[in-house]
C-alpha cells in the first residue's frame, strides 16, 4: 500500500475497485460463525422460505465488510475516521460483488488531511446493494516538489 499525499489526491478520483467471487454457501456458514449471528434465514432455505424469502440470502454485515475491504485495501485501517452504510437491497448467495469509492470532498482540520469518500457496492447485474460514506486521513502534502 503506498503513501496517499492530500496534494495528490483530487475530488473525483476513484479508488481501486475491489471485486469478490461469487457467495456461496460456504461463505455464508463461515460468516455465521466469524460474526456470531446464526439466523437460520442465511443458512437454511426452508426456514427462509417460510419466511417469505426465494432462498437464504446474506447478512448485510458481510456486504458491509466487503466495503471495509476496500477501504483497507487502500489506506491503513488507523487511517479510517468514520464509516458508515446505508443497506440498498438484499444480497443473494451467487451474487458477485463490487465495491466502488470515489473522493468527494478534501478537508484539512487542525493540520489533518482528510478526504471524505462516496462508497457503493453493486451486483453483477449492476443493481446497487450497499452504499456509504467514509472519511480517511491522508499524509499532509508535499513540501518542496
Amino acid at each position: 500500500m503506498k503513501e496517499i499525499f492530500f496534494d495528490q489526491i483530487a475530488i473525483g478520483e476513484q479508488l481501486p475497485s475491489l471485486t469478490k467471487p461469487p457467495i456461496t454457501r460456504t461463505t455464508l456458514a463461515y460468516f455465521c460463525g466469524a460474526s456470531n449471528d446464526h439466523n437460520p434465514v442465511h443458512v437454511d432455505s426452508d426456514f427462509a422460505r417460510a419466511a417469505g424469502a426465494d432462498d437464504v440470502f446474506v447478512h448485510g454485515m458481510l456486504d458491509m465488510a466487503y466495503m471495509a475491504q476496500l477501504l483497507t485495501g487502500w489506506v491503513p485501517q488507523a487511517a479510517i475516521r468514520s464509516f458508515g452504510v446505508k443497506f440498498g437491497a438484499i444480497v443473494y448467495v451467487g451474487d458477485t460483488i463490487t465495491c466502488h469509492g470515489e473522493v468527494v470532498d478534501k478537508v484539512e482540520i487542525d493540520g489533518v488531511y482528510i478526504l471524505k469518500l462516496k462508497l457503493k457496492a453493486v451486483d453483477q447485474k449492476g443493481e446497487s446493494k450497499l452504499t456509504g460514506d467514509a472519511q480517511v486521513r491522508v499524509s499532509a502534502p508535499k513540501v518542496g516538489e
